[in-house]
């Protein structure tokens, strides 16, 4: 093995670690994050309010930007992962829409806190451009996720599409921005609630 090559092979590994660590330290302070939202987070506060120091925090990224928008993506891409093993593993249109419809009423109990963050900083991303790549990257990936659902329950069911990619997106998304609102108001019903009408809509949305 030549020199040139173990020192490739090296720095891809130092490279693999830094990701790594970067993930780590997402992840850890992904609650911080969700508490308190991006107008109130700094680096500073999040280090207050986590086990890591800030030095470490600086290190690891550039600035709080830099960490909220991975920490956002790092857990939308845990939640298409989900949904899309409901799209791989459901055997007939009922059953995906039901199981859908729950993962969705679900995410908004377990997981409210991050969910305002990401549409707190998709809000943020109309005024402040060092959002804009990473939130429009992070829709298109969710935009796909809703595609892959109703694409598959059309597949199960011998139906057809009303709506467009974008449009699917936009109705499905809208529903669960509204069941959240009212959720972070009054948690009564705000779940039950959404898992009815996200059932209701997959099945509104496709022609015979």
């Amino acid at each position: 093995m030549s020199p040139t090559v173990g020192s490739e092979r090296v720095s891809a590994r130092l490279v693999d670690k830094f990701a790594a660590r970067r993930d780590e330290l997402a992840a850890a302070t992904r609650t911080t994050l969700s508490e308190l939202g991006y107008a109130r987070t700094s680096l500073r506060e999040i280090a207050a309010n986590s086990a890591f120091s800030h030095g470490v925090l600086h290190y690891y990224f550039r600035d709080k930007v830099d960490l909220i928008t991975h920490s956002v993506r790092q857990y939308k891409a845990e939640c298409v992962s989900r949904y899309d093993e409901i799209v791989a593993s459901s055997v007939d249109g009922d059953e995906l829409a039901v199981r859908f419809a729950q993962a969705m009423a679900t995410t908004l109990v377990d997981d409210a806190a991050m969910h305002r963050l990401w549409y707190d900083l998709r809000n943020q991303s109309m005024f402040d451009d060092a959002f804009r790549t990473d939130v429009a990257e992070i829709d298109a990936g969710l935009e796909g996720m809703i595609w892959r659902v109703v694409s598959r329950y059309t597949e199960l069911t011998g139906t057809g599409l009303v709506l467009s990619s974008t449009s699917a997106y936009a109705v499905f998304d809208g529903l669960f921005l509204q069941a959240l609102g009212r959720y972070t108001t009054d948690p009564t019903g705000a779940a039950a609630e959404l898992e009815i009408a996200v059932e209701r809509l997959l099945r509104q949305i496709v022609t015979a």
